[in-house]
């Protein structure tokens, strides 16, 4: 599932100028990523940030003859990801769900069997409620335009809702708000749930509770969606929100090995905006192909009940350590945060239209924007709590760990090469607090015998460019020296 996710350092391969894709070249994006890249799905976001409501009837007049013979709703999917009317204000909501509805007549009038829409994604879903009350709107928005709106045919009145469950708290709770939606869905519709996609996120848990947390809150989550699929007798195919770095899951053309083991049972991957711009086309299509016969034949792996509780116990340690380590350090990013280069056109009034992150009290960026900002200062954020709590892991414990997460030396030797120890030493400078963070990195140095710092010539010029960062104060100059360091490390956040 291609994705418009913000974090790609270079030029798109179908754009000329600049890395910034802007609402309008979104569909362009769209056609380019199934008719180039061959990807499966498309997802259009409607969430917190502007979305083309002709983006069917476009596709269709402009490319006619490639959907012609590759059809959306049967052999390329898009997928709408709707605001959340919880967190956020509604406007677009019906326009979104409007949009759907006319895709659907304006297909049937060209002459296409399927429905182009058929599959939306509720992001930050916290009940079955929620999920009920977005089908029940589509439903009656269908009947209310096919009795007042009629084009001769009565238009599709269901909606597959799609949810996406970030926090830890929200993945582990999976099952029982799928069990509640699929009992409401068969009393009210009078049919059954066919199937389940669900979407586990891999950035915002990150953000919100630290890397170690995340990964294994979408590892026990992968677990707990396939003992609902043997016990309700109901497909679940997961999709995972994760991007190139391993903080926001892991996911680039030269990991996808390491990928597929990290994440049994996962059907469907997001290949974000680094994925696909940050290497050549002859690197990313091949991966493409390979990572799609890999999901196919992704089996769930379930973890035994009581390795399930000690991982549950690990995930609290390092949430608890990552916030204590976090806390004192945000101040000092919150410039980097504002250099940030922008890559989508989103919308800025938060609290009005969107909404934020909250941390322990404090107002957090985009997940994308916070990675980023933490490579840039030359410290990954896969570090931040995680070295001293490993470290004092029991024998059991870490053993537990390592057998449910096989590539932790790998994916830490490899986040280990962009820390940067001169930049380091500016921020301990500044604000002693950093002295954990180091305290972290020589804890996992000797934990699995790695020496953190850089191994080649363009990590050495990335971390030149951090300890450079930390001395800048013009704006303009932040951003132009994270831009090269997000090129050198192919990512930007």
């Amino acid at each position: 599932m291609g994705t418009q996710h913000p974090d790609n350092a270079n030029i798109p391969f179908f754009k000329h100028t600049r890395p910034f894709v802007s609402a309008a070249r979104e569909i362009d994006e769209a056609y380019e990523n199934f008719s180039k890249l061959d990807a499966d799905e498309y997802m259009w976001d409607w969430e917190g940030k502007h979305a083309d409501a002709s983006v069917i009837s476009r596709l269709y007049t402009e490319h006619y003859e490639y959907f012609k013979k590759h059809p959306l709703g049967e052999d390329k999917f898009l997928t709408f990801r709707l605001p959340n009317i919880w967190e956020e204000k509604g406007y677009s909501l019906m326009q979104a769900m409007t949009t759907m509805l006319l895709a659907e007549d304006f297909a049937k009038d060209l002459g296409f069997k399927n429905r182009p829409l058929f599959e939306a994604i509720l992001p930050m879903t916290q009940s079955a409620d929620q999920l009920f009350e977005m089908e029940e709107k589509f439903s009656r928005l269908a009947h209310f335009k096919d009795k007042e709106f009629s084009q001769g045919f009565k238009n599709a009145d269901t909606l597959q809702m799609i949810p996406l469950f970030e926090s830890f708290e929200a993945q582990l709770n999976a099952p029982k708000v799928l069990k509640k939606f699929v009992e409401l869905y068969k009393e009210h519709f009078n049919r059954e749930v066919p199937y389940l996609r669900v979407f586990l996120a891999g950035s915002d848990s990150a953000l919100s509770n630290g890397f170690i947390n995340s990964i294994i809150g979408n590892k026990l989550a992968l677990t707990k969606l396939a003992e609902f699929s043997d016990e309700a007798n109901i497909p679940v195919y997961p999709i995972a929100g994760t991007g190139s770095t391993i903080f926001r899951g892991g996911l680039s053309p030269l990991m996808i090995d390491r990928y597929l083991q990290e994440f049994p049972g996962l059907k469907t991957a997001t290949i974000q905006s680094a994925f696909r711009y940050d290497y050549p086309l002859d690197v990313v299509k091949p991966a493409i192909e390979k990572l799609r016969e890999g999901l196919q034949n992704n089996d769930f792996h379930p973890i035994k009940d009581e390795d399930q509780k000690v991982l549950l116990s690990i995930a609290d340690k390092t949430a608890k350590q990552y916030h204590e380590t976090l806390d004192p350090l945000i101040n000092d990013l919150q410039p980097i945060f504002d250099a940030f280069p922008k890559r989508r056109d989103r919308h800025q009034h938060v609290g009005i239209i969107g909404y934020s992150r909250d941390v322990d009290g404090y107002k957090m960026p985009r997940a994308i924007t916070f990675t980023g900002a933490l490579y840039s200062v030359g410290v990954p954020p896969e570090l931040i709590g995680t070295g001293r709590v490993l470290q004092r892991l029991s024998k059991k414990e870490f053993e537990t760990l390592v057998k449910y997460y096989p590539n932790i030396r790998h994916d830490f030797a490899h986040v280990a090469k962009y820390y940067s120890p001169a930049a380091m030493a500016a921020l301990k400078k500044n604000n002693p607090a950093w002295e954990a963070v180091e305290q972290d990195v020589l804890a996992l140095d000797e934990l699995f015998d790695i020496q953190a710092g850089p191994t080649n010539d363009d990590q050495s010029k990335h971390a030149e460019l951090a300890a450079d960062l930390d001395r800048i104060n013009d704006k303009e100059t932040r951003t132009m020296l994270i831009e090269r360091q997000a090129k050198l490390r192919s990512f930007l956040g």
